[in-house]
């Protein structure tokens, strides 16, 4: 999770609360918001599958979602001890009706679904639940 190791920023940010403090934290968010992370993932991997097979390009679903997905060469683990790999690619969503956007990655969708790990507050690829939730539903 630490900078470095996985990437070169790591996935905690500035964060300074434990690992589990933060996966806490954003599940009573999910509870809140009366959502869970399984669904906020398949969301995110519907748009993310749609957008893939663009070739880098911009689809419109359901009429007010923009979606873009841009891919590199090569695969991120997870940072879990599973042994799961992540092709590298960033989806960047728009949701026209609301303006709202967010930003995510392969990896991203996994550590929301699997671990419940938005990242740390200051990550790169940190996600708040509420945005997430403004954005694709």
């Amino acid at each position: 999770m630490m900078p470095g190791t996985i990437t070169l920023n790591g996935f905690l940010g500035k964060d300074k609360r434990s690992l589990g403090t933060i996966i806490k934290a954003d599940e009573q968010e999910l509870d809140r918001l009366e959502i869970s992370a399984e669904e906020i993932a398949d969301r995110m991997q519907y748009f993310t599958d749609a957008s893939f097979s663009t070739f880098d390009g911009t689809i419109t679903l359901e009429e007010f979602f923009i979606i873009e997905t841009e891919t590199t060469r090569g695969r991120i683990p997870c940072p879990y001890s599973h042994g799961g790999m992540f092709r590298k690619s960033v989806t960047k969503l728009t949701n026209t009706k609301n303006h709202a956007t967010v930003t995510w990655t392969s990896l991203n969708i996994h550590l929301i679904k699997e671990h419940h790990f938005f990242e740390g507050k200051g990550s790169s690829f940190r996600l708040e639940p509420a945005l997430l939730v403004k954005a694709l539903f």
